[in-house]
Parts: structure tokens; C-alpha cells; sequence
């Protein structure tokens, strides 16, 4: 087959590569939680974030309206890595235990960073982070209502930015509120794997040891069928062919 023939496959995750983010949210007991997540878009001061709905962070946002969105740099990813596979919930969920998540209380220590002041939210920023911004919530709506099983296993939050902090260093010289794109460098991850702007991977990913298969709950359902269900395996019996 040519390399230049477009196949079908279906992969269990869709992360096509988006900048990592640190989100910090305010625990029941005012400690801070931080998560780290790629499932995230911006247009214009709002965000949208996706979480699965059982994962202390969305559970904590939806509680204080609060959050703190910290863009790690290229140069973080073993910060990133420390915390990739924990957790703020205690007990750890059967998803996340299956995947070999575990409980962290202190998720500052656990990854090295400290903690600043923010303006207007009670969550604290991430001093390491070259970008940090403080956000409210403006509302959150449970997603695969297509599928009856699936309904509110993830969870869409909309937030609006409040105040942006970000290093002096990556503002554009002779404009005031531009960042120069030549200098700021994100974290970006791309099938579970850390990659920066340039080529290469960045260091190996924790995430990167699980299974994607491990996923395909989130996109089937068990009792309703849709078009393109059986994509994944057909790319196996192709495979196998």
C-alpha cells in the first residue's frame, strides 16, 4: 500500500497535540490541587476544558468557580511527568487505579514547584509556569449526550480568563500586550507523548506507557451504535491481512 493512500484506522484517543496545562483548583480543605491536562482550546478570553467527570479537578472548579490555567515551557516536562500519574481523589477511581493512577496529597512537593499569589482567585499560580492565568467559571455541560451509557463520563468547562501573568521575557518588544511567538515555547502533547515546537520528542512521557485501547470506553457505547464503531477493527483485520 502507498504511503501516500489514505487508510481508515480509529484510534481510541484524538490528542493531536495541544499545549500542556497545570491546572491548580482549591481543595475542600484549602490545600491547592494541580492536574496536569491537554484537553483544552482558547478563543478569545474564554477556555474550554475537558476533564473526565470524575477527576478531583473539574469537581473542585465546579465547587469554587475558581481555577488558575499554568502553561508549562518545553523545559518543564519532567515537572509534568511527576504529576501525570496522580491523583487528588481519595479513594482513586477504578478508571484511574486500572490505568496505575495513585492518591498525592501534596502535589507541590510531589513535582517540585512553589506556589504564588493570585490576584482574583483563591487557587494559587505556579511560579515555574512562564504563563499563568487566573479563571472563573461560566459553565460546564456533560458531553457524549449521543450516547446514553457515556453521558457526563467527561465533562466540558467553560471558563473565563481573568487575568493573564506571564514572563517579561516573552513579551514582543514595542507592544505591550503581545506575546512574541519566537520566544515562547509550550509544552506540547501529542498521542500521550511530550513534543516541543521543535523536532523530537522532548523527554519520554509517563503517560506514554498506557495503553490508548485503555481509552476506548470513553468513544463507544454499549447501547447504541453509530457510524464508524467498527473503524478500529477494521484497521485490525487490515493489519492482520
Amino acid at each position: 500500500m502507498s504511503s501516500t493512500e489514505h487508510t481508515v484506522i480509529s484510534p481510541a484517543i484524538l490528542y493531536w497535540g495541544t499545549p500542556v496545562v497545570l491546572v491548580t483548583s482549591e481543595n475542600e480543605d484549602g490545600t491547592t490541587n494541580i492536574a496536569p491536562m491537554s484537553s483544552a482550546w482558547w478563543l478569545g478570553h474564554s477556555c474550554v476544558l475537558g476533564f473526565g467527570a470524575e477527576s478531583k479537578t473539574p469537581q473542585n472548579i465546579l465547587r469554587t468557580r475558581e481555577c488558575v490555567l499554568n502553561l508549562p515551557s518545553d523545559a518543564m516536562a519532567d515537572a509534568v511527568n511527576r504529576l501525570a500519574d496522580t491523583t487528588g481523589s481519595d479513594p482513586v477511581s477504578a478508571a484511574k487505579h486500572a490505568r496505575n493512577y495513585r492518591f498525592v496529597k501534596d502535589k507541590w512537593a510531589r513535582a517540585g514547584l512553589h506556589p504564588q499569589a493570585s490576584s482574583f482567585v483563591a487557587p494559587r499560580r505556579i511560579a515555574e509556569c512562564p504563563v499563568q492565568m487566573e479563571c472563573q467559571l461560566v459553565q460546564a455541560s456533560p458531553l457524549r449526550k449521543d450516547l446514553p451509557d457515556r453521558t457526563g463520563l467527561a465533562i466540558a468547562v467553560e471558563v473565563r480568563v481573568l487575568r493573564i501573568h506571564v514572563l517579561q521575557s516573552l513579551r514582543m518588544e514595542g507592544h505591550p500586550n503581545r506575546i512574541d511567538p519566537d520566544k515562547w515555547r509550550p509544552l506540547i502533547m501529542s498521542f500521550q507523548e511530550f513534543y516541543g515546537l521543535g523536532g523530537g520528542k522532548v523527554v519520554p512521557s509517563v503517560l506514554g506507557r498506557i495503553d490508548e485501547e485503555m481509552y476506548r470506553g470513553f468513544t463507544k457505547s454499549d447501547v447504541k451504535k453509530l457510524p464508524g464503531d467498527d473503524d478500529d477493527q477494521i484497521a485490525v483485520a487490515e493489519g492482520e491481512a
